[in-house]
């Protein structure tokens, strides 16, 4: 989680939402890592974890990312949540919780519907107290710049 942090504070120079994941392989290997790129590129898609997750699938030479671990500083929307159900992600670490637009345990549980082909383990709460305020950091510097 410290390093999804680190992939957070990354996302500030960018002027982006502070949100930072990693993706450990099976053996604990660090295989890929993300922050969020939407202002910096202009893509919608460009969340933490999904960079994270593409990063990762080129690195192991798959899309199937069964037996990794995703590890994000703030709980995955619905779209990244259905992309880690789609990857076939094994485990996600995540730090806070979003009340908002979580869909790991707020709002929605994608991650956890027995509907869907693939379930997700879910470890909440991880270095929360710190990621809860990097991010709440990080909007707040966002909402002051562009009140400029």
């Amino acid at each position: 989680m410290r390093e999804a942090l680190v992939e957070a504070r990354a996302a500030l120079l960018t002027d982006d939402v502070p949100v930072g994941a990693v993706v450990l392989a099976p053996d604990g290997t660090l295989v890929g890592r993300g922050h969020n790129l939407r202002e910096g590129t202009g893509d919608p898609t460009a969340h933490a974890e999904v960079l994270a997750l593409r990063a990762a699938a080129a690195a192991l030479g798959t899309w199937r990312l069964e037996g990794c671990t995703l590890a994000v500083t703030l709980e995955p929307c619905t779209m990244c949540a259905g992309a880690l159900v789609l990857a076939r992600v094994s485990r996600l670490v995540m730090g806070a919780w979003d009340p908002k637009a979580g869909a790991c345990g707020s709002t929605l549980d994608v991650v956890r519907d027995r509907r869907l082909n693939h379930t997700v383990e879910v470890v909440p709460e991880v270095l929360a107290p710190e990621c809860a305020a990097a991010h709440r950091a990080g909007l707040q510097g966002h909402r002051q710049r562009a009140a400029l």
